[in-house]
């Protein structure tokens, strides 16, 4: 019975060992199918320190993704806005030529000015040309200089400075020419007003234009001080280095060139009080009296 119960413990024990065997058998088999079935799906196993950078791979791939919709809305924004603005200066009116103001005019009527300017109501502001409107201006003879300039949101100013009265040159007829530096007749006048000498010529006056000896009177006129420019009554110019001025007292006074102004007039002041009918002060370091 001993040999039987041997036996019979035996073949328990044998039958344990198998099914022991046969579950790790089949342990075995369901790990090896885990892993064929995840190669299968083409994924590695991820170890536990590996999960971080994972999710720290998708966080950034997110992230980068977020950047690249942000750069195409920021795009999209500023399209929209540069759309607007164009819209806004060139086809909306917002931004049209509404008025047009000129400021400066004594002589010129500004009727003339706004007509030769020819500014175009309704013109976008940003497409004015005010180069263009200012040479239009300019060929007014008594426009010395203009500027224009646009005013935000819809106005263009024109800004004139006219010619200004140097030199009174007498007519034939009776009356007087008033010209400026350029030889530019500015007015006619019955008579000549104080403090603008009068310009000895025998040329007539319409070739006294861009005339250099014109420009050398008006240059010492006005480079004169003033206890001594109202005293002028008349101005003779054989060349531009010789402008000879006529004093109300009956006294002469080469005063020369453009050049030494302060010089010549420090010299002068010393010399006057000797009363002399003829002052030479063209060199100062060599003023002659007579």
């Amino acid at each position: 019975m001993s040999g039987s119960d041997r036996s019979y413990r035996d073949g328990e024990a044998s039958r344990s060992a198998a099914v022991e065997g046969a579950a790790t058998s089949t342990a075995l088999t369901d790990q090896d199918a885990d892993v064929d079935h995840g190669e299968a799906l083409g994924e590695r196993p991820v170890s536990p320190a590996g999960r971080p950078r994972a999710r720290r791979r998708r966080a950034r791939r997110a992230k980068a993704r977020s950047r690249r919709w942000l750069a195409v809305l920021l795009v999209l924004s500023a399209l929209g806005i540069a759309g607007g603005v164009t819209w806004a200066l060139l086809g909306s009116g917002l931004f049209a030529v509404r008025s047009v103001v000129v400021t400066g005019t004594r002589l010129v009527p500004e009727s003339e000015v706004l007509a030769v300017a020819n500014v175009q109501p309704g013109t976008p502001l940003i497409r004015v040309n005010t180069a263009r409107i200012a040479a239009r201006v300019l060929t007014i003879r008594l426009v010395q200089g203009v500027r224009v300039s646009t005013s935000w949101p819809n106005r263009v100013v024109i800004a004139v400075r006219e010619r200004t009265s140097a030199l009174a040159v007498a007519l034939p007829g009776g009356g007087f020419d008033l010209v400026d530096a350029d030889g530019v007749v500015v007015q006619s006048a019955a008579t000549r007003r104080r403090g603008l000498p009068l310009y000895t010529t025998t040329a007539a006056v319409s070739a006294l234009r861009g005339d250099p000896d014109v420009a050398a009177a008006a240059a010492v006129l006005g480079e004169l001080p003033a206890w001594l420019r109202l005293s002028v009554t008349s101005v003779t110019v054989p060349s531009p280095d010789q402008v000879t001025l006529q004093l109300s007292s009956g006294m002469t006074i080469l005063w020369g060139g453009t050049d030494d102004a302060a010089a010549k007039a420090k010299e002068l002041a010393i010399l006057m009080p000797t009363h002399a009918h003829y002052y030479d002060v063209s060199s100062p370091a060599t003023a002659v009296t007579s």
